[in-house]
């Protein structure tokens, strides 16, 4: 087995970083997924279920350090040449990207399959299995600058999901991550990411943290573990998800696995009125628009792409689940994925010194 450390080569040669505040404190301008379907409790009934007034105060308790709206990151996540690269193990190339963002190229021990991460936002943009095919979507409106996330793949969403005290989905999708280990076996090749507190963290969030994000890619299979843990000496509360877009036809496109689950649905017509009820489909299509928050969901959930796949979302530790697809309001796309997201939409906290971690495993069957 070949094993590499990379990490502090590629913190101090390979990546330039340069960190600012947000341009704005202004409330946040949210796009067609403020669909992250934000309510006050006010509006819920009387007779609300621990589910709707447990998800409407997920709100971070504590340690928001400022309002913080603007998207842009002043995080400069370019290669800076060849020759300053670190060494690549098998399996692991890093190469310069779109917008001369840092990527890491994955291949599994056979060659049948690659997936693309970009450092920025430890972002999964592409999974291509051993049919060719590519599972992934990334929007033709993603912009790679380092400046706002990347719309598509598998972006993170922490320390917050959705809107809230803090800017859209949190900031580790806006943030630099540091390749920490690649190594490469007989069935798989691994690449561990972490993340820290940085001036542009702080300025939004108080706490003190250290994430790390294994991605594991074997032949059909990509599997990805997320863990949190709290460096702080006082307590914290987040949620967090995995807002993975996949490659669909949006005309064929369906998801089984959520009958008999909790839900809230975000209606087009009436988007700040959620319903609440419980799902009575076995298979849930995308014939308009789709925003909805399941709790308690399975392990897995199947997905037809509607373009002769079906991708198992299996899930260990990840509680809930979001469908999303904008429909008309991003009329340029819709029509080519649908979000099936793994989420923590009731908040975990943690103490000093304590972790939490999830797992997301996906292969098409």
């Amino acid at each position: 087995m070949a094993l590499l450390k990379l990490s502090s080569t590629l913190s101090t040669s390979a990546v330039s970083v340069v960190l600012s505040p947000p341009r704005s404190s202004s409330p946040a301008s949210l796009t067609a997924h403020s669909n992250a379907l934000s309510w006050k409790r006010s509006s819920l009934p009387s007779q609300a279920s621990p589910l709707l007034s447990t998800m409407s105060s997920r709100a971070l308790p504590s340690g928001v350090a400022s309002p913080c709206a603007s998207q842009a990151t002043g995080v400069s996540a370019k290669l800076a040449d060849d020759s300053s690269a670190p060494h690549e193990t098998k399996g692991v190339k890093v190469q310069s990207g779109e917008g001369g963002l840092t990527k890491v190229v994955l291949s599994s021990p056979d060659g049948s399959n690659e997936a693309q991460v970009y450092l920025f936002g430890a972002c999964i943009t592409s999974w291509k299995t051993s049919d060719g095919k590519d599972l992934l979507f990334v929007r033709p409106d993603a912009i790679f600058t380092g400046q706002k996330p990347i719309s598509g793949g598998i972006p993170h969403c922490f320390p917050q999901f959705g809107p809230g005290p803090i800017q859209q989905h949190g900031f580790a999708r806006n943030m630099l991550w540091v390749i920490e280990s690649a190594q490469s076996d007989d069935e798989t090749t691994t690449l561990v990411l972490s993340l820290q507190p940085s001036d542009y963290s702080r300025k939004i969030w108080l706490h003190e943290f250290s994430n790390t994000y294994k991605i594991v890619l074997g032949v059909d299979k990509l599997t990805t573990e997320l863990t949190v843990k709290n460096t702080d000496t006082n307590p914290f509360s987040f949620t967090a998800a995995l807002h993975s877009y996949f490659r669909a036809d949006i005309s064929k496109t369906s998801v089984a696995g959520l009958k008999g689950c909790t839900k809230l649905d975000k209606p087009y017509e009436d988007p700040a009125n959620p319903i609440q009820g419980l799902e009575d489909r076995n298979v849930i299509e995308f014939p308009g628009f789709v925003d909805t928050m399941y709790k308690n969901t399975p392990d897995e959930l199947l997905l037809d792409n509607g373009l002769g796949t079906k991708i198992s979302v299996r899930n260990d530790g990840w509680t809930d689940a979001v469908l999303w697809n904008p429909h008309l309001t991003l009329n340029s796309s819709y029509k080519d994925f649908v979000c099936v997201e793994n989420a923590q939409l009731v908040p975990v906290e943690l103490q000093p010194g304590e972790s939490w971690t999830a797992k997301q495993y996906l292969n098409p069957v």
